[in-house]
């Protein structure tokens, strides 16, 4: 079966239940985790007057959410006794870095949220889950 699993984390609830998912299917099939986590390109130009924060600052501190984000999930991995391992990457699109880092590491699976919608929504899913799903050749497990 699965051996290494990829899962995302934007620090959100909905990514903190898959993280949760894929950590109990690692610890029952012994496989390890990487988590990943897509920092944002600097939204602005460097000759446009509408920065409101300097490119240093911003890569900084996404650096920083993100390695919290990624830490939750190894102290989670540890208390689970499943091995895991963390990855960033800068991406234009979050799908893109997941895939990416998906194949580097020579995941089995990708294991992503849902949407989390009820009702009507409830048959739309999280739209970088549905790219990730349309564009990947690897195995992707929706977690709802």
């Amino acid at each position: 079966m699965f051996k290494h699993i990829l899962v995302p984390t934007d620090g959100s609830d909905l990514s903190q239940k898959a993280i949760d998912g894929a950590i109990e299917l690692a610890r029952a099939i012994g496989a390890r985790v990487t988590a990943y986590a897509c920092l944002p390109q600097y939204p602005y130009s460097p000759f446009s007057d509408a920065a409101v924060e300097l490119p240093e600052d911003f890569v900084a501190r996404s650096e920083r959410e993100a390695r919290s984000h990624l830490e939750d999930v190894e102290e989670a991995a540890r208390r689970a006794g499943v091995a895991c391992t963390c990855q960033t990457s800068v991406h234009p699109s979050p799908y893109l870095g997941i895939i990416e880092a998906a194949e580097q590491g020579r995941c089995d699976v990708i294991f992503m949220a849902s949407h989390g919608r009820r009702g009507l929504g409830s048959l739309l899913i999280g739209s970088e889950t549905q790219r990730v799903l349309t564009h990947t050749k690897i195995p992707v497990l929706v977690y709802r």
